[in-house]
């Protein structure tokens, strides 16, 4: 079972860029980070995201075009299931994922549009950061390098 935060869904405009995106958080993370954001998402709060769950918030949130799973969570095959109801269910909706874990499996690469990998390390900054550790995959390739903002002299 997926669960995740009802209160703490947001439309979000900067995770996924030129997406109008709605951003869930999900908990039970198997992450440790340093610094965490959002230190109850490693607990075991929150309600079931189900089907009819995902079909409400979209529905409810006109002109999102990507659905972003803040977390995996701890059981990946009902992640996966919800990632290609998604699909199945809401083709103009994109998929997006941030993993805390270094590397995804292939199949992430699949079913997530966007797929955001890395711990965050404080120390290395986050996307925006031209340091950081963390990167976001569209499709598979490397795009982190449009949160990098070119400075001017």
């Amino acid at each position: 079972m997926t669960k995740y935060i009802p209160e703490l869904t947001d439309i979000v405009l900067e995770e996924i860029p030129g997406k109008v995106t709605l951003a869930v958080e999900i908990t039970n993370c198997r992450g440790n980070c340093p610094g965490c954001h959002t230190p109850l998402l490693r607990t075991d709060a929150g309600v079931e995201l189900t089907e009819d769950a995902i079909d409400s918030l979209i529905a409810s949130n006109f002109g999102v075009n990507c659905f972003l799973f803040l977390g995996e969570g701890a059981d990946r095959d009902s992640l996966l299931r919800l990632a290609s109801h998604i699909r199945r269910r809401h083709p103009g909706v994109e998929t997006a994922i941030y993993s805390g874990r270094p590397e995804v499996e292939p199949d992430f690469y699949e079913l997530f549009d966007y797929v955001k990998t890395g711990p965050y390390i404080e120390a290395l900054g986050p996307l925006n950061s031209r340091t950081t550790n963390q990167r976001l995959y569209y499709h598979g390739e490397d795009i982190t390098s449009v949160f990098w903002r070119k400075k001017l002299d």
